[in-house]
C-alpha cells in the first residue's frame, strides 16, 4: 500500500511536484496573503493539475470532494508549531494532531509530512520534533502511509521573521538525520550554491528529496534555481508561496510542471508564464 501511494505522488514520470497550502495551520497572519479564500485557492491550484496538494486537516476535504479521478494526491499536514513570528512567543512547540495517520488513511491521503525543525539555541523545539516523528513513523508503516519529513534549519527568527539557513553542512546533517529517523521522502530547503545539491541528494542515501521553495522570488529565479535542482538530482519540490503568491497561479504551476516532469529549460517554462 505504501508503494501504490508513492506512486500517485511520483507516477508520471518520477518525479513529484507538491503545491504547498497548509500555511494557515501556523497562526501567522503574513502567511494567509493568496490564500484568504481557501476554497478558491484550492481550485485554481487543483485545476493546474500539479501532482500534489499539501493541505492540513481542516480544509483537506476541499480538494478531496473534488469530483473525478485526475485531482491531485493530498499531502496531509500533520504537525503544528508557533515558531514562524517576530518576536518569537514565550514558549515554543511543535505537536502533531491527534491521531494523524487516521487523519491520513481517512481523508485518503497519499502521504503524511512532519517537521524536523532546528531553530539556534531551541533544543526543546527540536526534541519535540524527534517525538512528534518517532511516534509517526510506526504508525505510518502500520497504515502504508509514507512519512515526508521535512528537515528545516533556521536562522535567528529576530534577523527578520522566518528564515531559512542555506548553510549545506547543517542542512546536510539534519537531512541524513531524518533519513535515518525513517523518512520515505525527504522535504528539504535549497542551499546557498544550488550547485552544490548534489550532496544533499547523496546524503538522502536514494530517499527521493522535494525541495521547499521559501520565500516569495522573482519567476526568473524561482524557475532557473528549480532547473538547476532539478540537475542536480531533486525528484521534485514543494512551493507554496511561489505559486499561491504568484499573479497567475495556474500558470506558475504549468511552468514548474514542465521542468519537473519535462526538463524544460528556464527560457522555455517562462514562455509558459507568458
Amino acid at each position: 500500500m505504501k508503494q501504490a501511494r508513492m506512486m500517485r505522488l511520483f507516477g508520471t514520470s518520477g518525479n513529484c511536484f507538491d503545491v504547498a497550502i497548509d500555511h494557515g495551520m501556523f497562526n501567522e497572519h503574513s502567511f494567509l496573503g493568496g490564500i484568504e479564500d481557501m476554497r478558491h485557492a484550492i481550485e485554481v491550484v487543483a485545476e493546474a493539475r500539479p501532482d500534489a496538494i499539501q493541505l492540513p486537516p481542516g480544509t483537506a476535504p476541499i480538494l478531496q470532494s473534488r469530483p473525478g479521478k485526475d485531482r491531485p494526491a493530498l499531502v496531509l499536514r500533520t504537525d503544528i508549531a508557533n515558531v514562524y513570528g517576530t518576536p518569537l512567543p514565550r514558549r515554543l512547540f511543535s505537536a502533531v494532531i491527534d491521531r494523524a495517520v487516521e487523519q491520513a488513511v481517512r481523508l485518503d491521503a497519499a502521504c503524511a509530512v512532519v517537521n524536523l525543525l532546528m531553530l539556534p539555541d531551541e533544543p526543546e523545539v527540536y526534541e519535540a520534533c524527534i517525538r512528534n516523528i518517532n511516534r509517526l513513523k510506526p504508525a505510518c508503516d502500520d497504515a502504508g502511509m509514507p512519512l515526508m519529513i521535512e528537515p528545516l534549519v533556521m536562522q535567528d527568527n529576530s534577523k527578520g521573521g522566518y528564515m531559512v539557513d542555506g548553510n549545506i553542512d547543517k542542512i546536510l546533517s539534519l537531512v541524513r538525520q531524518a533519513v535515518e529517523l525513517g523518512a520515505d521522502i525527504i522535504k528539504s530547503d535549497p542551499c546557498d550554491d544550488p550547485q552544490e545539491y548534489h550532496r544533499v541528494i547523496q546524503i538522502a542515501q536514494g530517499v527521493p528529496v522535494l525541495v521547499r521553495g521559501g520565500g516569495k522570488v522573482s519567476d526568473r529565479e524561482i524557475l532557473s534555481r528549480t532547473r538547476v535542482l532539478m540537475e542536480q538530482g531533486a525528484r521534485g519540490i514543494v512551493y507554496g508561496r511561489n505559486v499561491i503568491h504568484h499573479a497567475d497561479p495556474a500558470a506558475m504551476t504549468a511552468a514548474l510542471m514542465a521542468i519537473v516532469h519535462d526538463g524544460a529549460s528556464t527560457e522555455d517554462a517562462m514562455a509558459r508564464l507568458g
